[in-house]
């Protein structure tokens, strides 16, 4: 057994394990299944929604390691993490590692704008069909409304439109903004594991990790 390599000390819970593989899930079937602005689009980022809500209601009655008092938001000891990581010191952590949970906290963030953003662009009434997006063809023929109607409807459209136009583009922000996190935290991870050995990853696995025989 490699000395410098720490055991498989902690394995998170079942319902950490189901938010974390159902969101990546989710985030994946967004970004490369479902087409943009589509009713299936709009059902999985709800589905999205409801994990984060859960996950962030387990923080404050989950598990002792995975509410949040187990890896509170901290600038400096994140700061002091890095200095142990620079100096080569490994200290093993029951939950998040200081650098690991402000990662973890900006990434609910993200997906907390994301949600929020797409649920206010997605109308009720578009869930039934095929293309949400098409906010045009909902609308009533302007050849059909009055002079007054039409005045005062493509005023209120307007101000519609560019409520719509913000929301939009701080939804395509945050995706992206998840994107780089995503791979930012992948990039954590393969470090840590290289680092540290392979507990980081044992520990949220579907299925229990083998132990190797001394």
């Amino acid at each position: 057994m490699n000395a410098n390599r720490a055991p498989l000390l902690r394995r998170w819970d079942p319902l950490v394990r189901i938010a974390h593989w159902g969101t990546v899930a989710a985030v994946i079937a967004n970004a490369l299944v479902t087409e943009e602005g589509s009713a299936a689009h709009v059902w999985v980022g709800f589905g999205l929604a409801s994990l984060l809500a859960l996950r962030l209601l387990w923080g404050f009655v989950g598990t002792p390691q995975a509410r949040f008092s187990a890896f509170p938001p901290s600038p400096s000891r994140a700061l002091a993490h890095i200095r142990d990581i620079a100096a080569g010191r490994h200290t093993i952590h029951a939950s998040h590692n200081p650098l690991g949970a402000l990662m973890v906290y900006t990434m609910w963030s993200c997906l907390a704008v994301i949600v929020a953003t797409g649920i206010a662009l997605s109308p009720p009434s578009g869930l039934s069909g095929n293309a949400i997006s098409g906010r045009e063809s909902q609308a009533e023929p302007m050849e059909r409304l009055s002079a007054t109607k039409v005045s005062t409807r493509h005023d209120g459209r307007g101000e519609h439109e560019d409520e719509e136009g913000t929301l939009t583009e701080a939804h395509e922000i945050a995706v992206n903004l998840l994107y780089v996190l995503i791979a930012l935290h992948l990039a954590g991870v393969i470090f840590e594991t290289r680092r540290a050995g392979p507990q980081i990853i044992g520990a949220m696995l579907p299925w229990p990790p083998r132990r190797r025989r001394e």
